[in-house]
């Protein structure tokens, strides 16, 4: 059996605002969180020891990281080539420098020549002689549209036609790398791509524009005992056999992997079988409190209890409470930072609530028609401190609807009397005319027009 550490998705750089400045070393504190759970992968595959260590890509935010994080990145993975581990770097899209076009940070390693080494920026079929056995590793880094089509290629193409065209050329490179592979021995596919099985978060948007989704099909072949991707940071499972898998990121990115577990897989492979194992990281938890404030008669409070209940000691935190622009002189911010201050950082988003929302009344629901007194009355009935003074109410509606009903504005009417033969001006009214029911018009037909 061959013992395998998968992981991906690193992001060494990443997350920064979460963080803040260790006085100590001048280094953020997420950046040191993010160097440290690298640590502990590393560590962990050197105590089993395993005998390979497929990193399936994203190693940095963007290809072009600040030299003191590559250098954190590199010196973790040289322990591994020091104990005589070898590992496979697959690039990954953030790792590709203007979406393909001008390298990948990764590939300075084959530059240099680091032993122990592999790094997969191509479709590529690699044979590694490990500690336990040879094994074949296919490597599929992340592949735009420039990678299997020219720009002739794709004018006049829709998106779906093009979308099609790609997963053709990809299925034949494929059975190409597939074809000469040795059937004796065990065989990884190490892939950073979207499967259209996988539950996705940010990584779709992220990559809107710059790939395409493979289907799963592509992935589940006989050839392969393990499927190793990288790409989407939640961890999941997507088929059994073989096994296809993402093993997630490594750390919370953001607050929209809040709920994710982080960690890594170990393979043990041989030709035939796999067993796999998810092994959980410990890291910082990141809390969202979230509070409607608007119906509270002591929203202070009821914030700093709600704070209370949560266990935010050294997490990344985000307040966000709603409530009522009159309830702002109830609010002490000092005692919410205080509140806070055991948190490894913290936001407050406070919304102020122009109108508490009430739902509709039952009376005046969708399909019901009610007169405007019947809608009034409604409207008091629910209302408790508006009871009392129901009778006036009403008779001051009434009073004005009746008023409506007889009053028209003089400005805004003009009444033309027009007889068919031709206008006579002795029988239009105007506005300062006061007894327009003794006019009488003139002509066989008349119109009459309010303008």
């Amino acid at each position: 059996m061959i013992k395998v550490l998968h992981l991906s998705d690193i992001h060494l750089g990443s997350g920064f605002i979460h963080g803040k400045v260790n006085p100590e070393t001048g280094l953020n504190t997420r950046f040191e969180d993010f160097v440290g759970t690298l640590e502990r992968c590393i560590d962990r595959a050197l105590a089993e020891p395993v005998d390979l260590v497929l990193f399936g890509g994203d190693a940095f935010p963007d290809a072009t990281p600040a030299p003191y994080i590559q250098q954190a990145f590199a010196r973790q993975f040289r322990r591994l080539g020091e104990a005589g581990i070898p590992v496979v770097l697959l690039v990954g899209n953030h790792d590709q420098h203007s979406q393909g076009s001008g390298g990948a940070s990764l590939c300075i390693y084959r530059t240099l020549g680091v032993p122990q080494v592999v790094v997969g920026d191509r479709l590529e079929t690699h044979r590694i002689v490990t500690s336990g056995g040879t094994v074949q590793v296919l490597t599929l880094p992340w592949l735009n549209r420039s990678t299997l089509m020219t720009k002739a290629e794709v004018e006049g193409l829709s998106m779906l036609e093009v979308g099609e065209v790609l997963l053709d050329r990809l299925r034949v490179a494929l059975e190409g790398e597939i074809r000469q592979l040795d059937p004796a021995l065990p065989t990884i596919l190490l892939g950073h791509l979207m499967v259209d099985a996988a539950e996705f978060g940010a990584e779709r948007l992220l990559a809107v524009g710059k790939g395409f989704t493979v289907p799963l099909a592509f992935l589940t072949r006989d050839c392969f005992d393990y499927v190793a991707l990288g790409h989407v940071h939640k961890h999941q499972v997507l088929c059994r056999e073989p096994f296809v898998i993402y093993p997630g990121s490594i750390e919370r990115v953001d607050f929209s992997e809040e709920k994710e577990e982080k960690g890594f897989v170990l393979v043990e492979l041989a030709r035939g079988q796999t067993q796999v194992e998810f092994c959980p990281l410990s890291v910082r938890s990141f809390c969202t409190i979230e509070v409607d404030l608007t119906e509270s008669n002591d929203p202070q409070q009821e914030l700093l209890q709600t704070i209370a209940r949560q266990s935010i000691a050294d997490a990344v935190v985000r307040v966000m409470y709603s409530l009522r622009s009159e309830q702002l002189a109830l609010m002490n911010e000092v005692e919410l930072h205080q509140a806070l201050a055991i948190a490894h950082t913290y936001t407050i988003q406070a919304q102020v609530v122009a109108q508490v929302s009430r739902s509709r009344l039952p009376e005046l629901g969708v399909g019901s028609t009610v007169s405007p007194l019947e809608a009034l009355q409604a409207y008091i009935q629910n209302r408790a401190d508006l009871r009392d003074l129901e009778e006036p109410m009403v008779e001051a509606a009434k009073q004005l609807l009746g008023e409506a009903d007889a009053w028209v504005q003089p400005a805004l009417v003009r009444l033309e009397l027009e007889a068919e033969a031709g206008r006579s001006t002795a029988g239009r009214l105007t506005a300062g005319d006061s007894n327009l029911g003794e006019v009488e018009p003139t002509g066989e037909e008349v119109q009459l027009r309010l303008l």
